[in-house]
């Protein structure tokens, strides 16, 4: 046994290899004035869906790297189908670009076989001609399929499913997987073509889920939602040529995935007469607002400890609010079961909901309905105050839009950061016991 030492402290800073410092290269791009290099613009591809080319801030890239990640069965490979379907029929058009043309897109499956993929495909109305599948495991043969067929996309369903024998480790594991994606990721930037990961994702976060290739990629969306609703959202979450605030949203249907144009419909409840524990708001999904009604139920508890009941919000969230409520409202809650939901299975996490939270909840312990015209907005903290909010101008054309006269709102910190339509009364509540003031008006 011979001890030997590797990467010494010679070489000014730099990594050393057997004692020597690397030599110095000349490079092939001289560096740039970066005013030069912001002025170019990004080449986009349209890809034929608007809402999907939305969420990416345009379209796709030349050499992007994308990686939509979900838990399994929310959608992914439907979306992804119903994207290489529209790219290769041609169907995408631009200003700059007009009809495109029909192009050739590998879809790469390594999960389900060709006639499962194929029965998906009939489901939805995928017939392009230019659209190849191949269900292939093996990295060696899927880059063979990629030189035959020449693609202007590729679509791999999901990269946890490709192994190498170059590289070592199970498969599956992290070292495959990130093996696997690197070696992808060259051939796609050297090529120039965008290239669509599937990843699977779980509660766990394992180490070979997305999470462990997201700084591998360009592009990283996830999509989500109930398995009890036909809602999806996409969400980005890393975008290197775009927003990375961006939401759209789905509806599964058995025709596949249909863009949802106003959403806000399908998460507000269609009544014609106000019910009491319901309080409506406006919620902001990355640069989205969407209506959202709260839902509240207020019952006696029958068990030594009160219930508490939670659907679509933060509990440890919910608890705060049930706490400055009980304190500031004028109610106990101890002894009481509080069941709070969100309606059509939306999950929110702003806390510009927090008013409509209480509102619902005073609401249900006094038997006593808010009029329908009335939407709440605001964060309430523990000491009561009602704190501004991100994005109220936009919340409030989206309820004016959708009919609602009566909005409170925080106290507005520059009165000309709102623009209040005709016909619409914005109320400016400061403290939580001024809103129950207004409800018990109502």
């Amino acid at each position: 046994m011979v001890e030997q030492t590797t990467g010494g402290g010679s070489g000014g800073g730099l990594g050393t290899t057997a004692g020597r410092a690397p030599a110095p290269v000349a490079p092939a791009r001289p560096a740039r004035a970066v005013g030069e290099v912001s002025a170019e613009r990004v080449k986009r591809i349209p890809t034929g869906l608007p809402e999907f080319d939305r969420v990416l801030g345009g379209g796709l890239v030349p050499g992007q790297v994308l990686l939509l990640a979900g838990e399994p069965g929310v959608g992914k490979s439907t979306l992804l189908l119903e994207v290489a379907q529209a790219f290769s029929a041609g169907a995408a058009t631009s200003v700059a670009m007009g009809t495109l043309a029909p192009r050739t897109v590998l879809y790469v499956s390594g999960e389900e076989s060709g006639e499962q993929i194929g029965v998906r495909a009939q489901r939805i109305g995928a017939s392009s001609p230019r659209l190849l599948v191949a269900d292939e495991t093996d990295l060696e043969v899927v880059l063979g399929h990629i030189e035959a067929s020449d693609p202007a996309l590729v679509v791999v369903d999901s990269v946890q499913t490709l192994a190498s024998g170059a590289i070592d480790g199970r498969s599956g594991g992290i070292s495959q997987v990130t093996g696997v994606t690197q070696v992808l990721t060259a051939w796609a930037k050297r090529a120039g073509v965008p290239l669509l990961l599937i990843g699977q994702s779980t509660k766990e976060n394992s180490v070979a889920g997305p999470r462990a290739l997201e700084h591998l990629v360009d592009t990283v969306l996830t999509f989500e939602g109930d398995r009890h609703t036909p809602l999806r959202l996409l969400r980005a979450t890393k975008n290197r040529f775009g927003p990375a605030d961006e939401v759209a949203c789905f509806e599964q249907r058995d025709s596949g995935l249909s863009p949802v144009v106003d959403p806000s419909q399908l998460f507000r409840a269609q009544r014609d007469v106000p019910v009491a524990g319901t309080c409506t708001t406006v919620s902001m999904e990355g640069r989205r607002p969407l209506i959202a009604e709260l839902q509240a139920l207020v019952a006696q508890s029958t068990t030594p400890q009160a219930r508490r009941a939670v659907s679509g919000l933060d509990s440890a969230r919910l608890a705060m609010l049930l706490a400055v409520t009980e304190k500031y409202g004028g109610v106990r809650l101890a002894d009481r079961d509080v069941y709070v939901s969100t309606v059509a299975g939306l999950r929110i996490t702003d806390p510009a909901c927090d008013l409509a939270v209480t509102l619902a909840v005073h609401s249900a312990v006094h038997d006593r309905p808010l009029p329908a015209h009335v939407i709440a907005l605001g964060e309430v903290a523990l000491s009561g105050d009602i704190r501004p909010v991100r994005g109220l101008a936009p919340r409030v054309a989206e309820a004016a839009r959708l009919g609602f006269t009566r909005i409170l709102a925080p106290p507005l910190v520059d009165p000309g950061e709102v623009k209040v339509p005709a016909g619409v009364r914005l109320v400016e509540v400061p403290h939580l016991n001024h809103a129950f003031e207004i409800a018990r008006r109502a």
